[in-house]
């Protein structure tokens, strides 16, 4: 299959991105350097292209209900304009994805979902919605997405919109806003770790909007960045990724994301076998860890104690804010208790390694 480009692909090459396939997508990997990208978007901005993410747009009578039972969290706690993290799950607690609810009103709602998981998502959304009163419409291919993250993103942002940035909170959305003279939709969410806001465009327009975004943070040091400080900044955050913390078989319970699983709500999707994990304890934990030894854990490598493997690694990586190398492991869950000792083998040695408190890093301020 041809790997595909978004709106912006013209302009990553543009501005010297170093360009890879993702989850089927030509999207930039770095420009000046993971690194530098990483602490720009830390102490001051970086400039994301996301619009490779999908979109689906669910309306009816029946739209609350049928959220109810697709996704995991409490969607009827919501209020207008307010965005939502949850997972979705199987009947058997596996993680279908991990998505965002933007609720429009009490019968339209706006749901992000991850690129590699638009066609599994939306197979699975169609399937669950049968029995309910309600319209699903992808515009996956209509939206597209701008992440303007880092401590400055607000400064910059008002440079380009009369709206109250200020009076956004964390976790809201105004949703309609003339930004740069164009109409977008803009929430304060993102996926670094940083205060920040996602725009939400037409494609024809996410080229202009790029443009005068990173014209007017020029003078607060704004940069574009790409999917490697992408990782290195949730991955600090200890925000899970989809395929790495999260997957059919895995649950958000063992991923440790419980609080986003409500069990007060009524039924829906893998809610009895939630439940057991909830009240009894999963047998696996996803577990943060630093790494004592020399080395560099990643995805895939064993976790061994006392010659045993008790678990595999998700994700790692040498984390450039903290200045170590750590990483987060799916073990069984009696060694992920911090301060618990065990070693990961890369390349046949087992580097000692130290569970600890998860996530890596806060941001300091809003």
């Amino acid at each position: 299959m041809t790997a595909r480009k978004t709106p912006l692909y013209e302009t990553h090459v543009k501005y010297g991105g170093k360009i890879v396939e993702f989850g089927g997508w030509l999207l930039p990997v770095q420009y000046a350097g993971i690194l530098d990208e990483h602490k720009a978007v830390r102490e001051k901005a970086g400039l994301f292209d996301v619009s490779h993410m999908g979109e689906v747009l669910v309306k009816g009578p029946e739209a609350l209900e049928f959220l109810q039972k697709l996704v995991t969290n409490d969607v009827a706690s919501m209020t207008d304009n307010k965005v939502q993290y949850t997972p979705m799950c199987y009947p058997d607690g596996g993680t279908v994805d991990d998505l965002l609810i933007y609720k429009r009103n009490n019968q339209e709602y706006f749901l992000v979902i991850n690129a590699a998981n638009i066609e599994k998502d939306w197979n699975w959304m169609k399937e669950n919605s049968i029995e309910f009163d309600v319209e699903l419409t992808n515009l996956s291919d209509e939206t597209a997405e701008l992440a303007l993250q880092g401590p400055l993103a607000e400064t910059i942002l008002r440079k380009l919109t009369e709206a109250p940035l200020e009076q956004l909170g964390y976790y809201w959305f105004t949703p309609e806003v003339l930004v740069a003279g164009k109409p977008v939709m803009v929430s304060r969410t993102g996926y670094t770790g940083e205060d920040g806001f996602e725009v939400y465009c037409r494609p024809d327009e996410a080229a202009y909007l790029w443009e005068a975004i990173m014209e007017a943070g020029q003078p607060y040091g704004l940069v574009p960045t790409g999917l490697g400080c992408r990782d290195t900044l949730r991955f600090e955050a200890a925000l899970p990724l989809y395929g790495h913390e999260l997957s059919a078989a895995i649950s958000p319970i063992e991923a440790g994301i419980g609080k986003f699983v409500s069990l007060d709500k009524g039924d829906f999707n893998g809610r009895a076998v939630l439940d057991e994990q909830k009240q009894s304890g999963p047998r696996r934990k996803v577990a943060g860890f630093v790494l004592t030894g020399r080395g560099i854990a990643r995805a895939g490598y064993p976790v061994v104690y006392e010659g045993r493997q008790i678990g595999t690694v998700t994700t790692g990586s040498y984390a450039p804010t903290l200045e170590q190398n750590i990483g987060l492991a799916l073990v069984e869950a009696e060694y992920a208790k911090v301060g618990q000792s065990f070693a990961v083998e890369i390349r046949g040695k087992n580097i000692p390694a130290e569970v600890i408190k998860k996530p890596f890093y806060h941001r300091k301020g809003k």
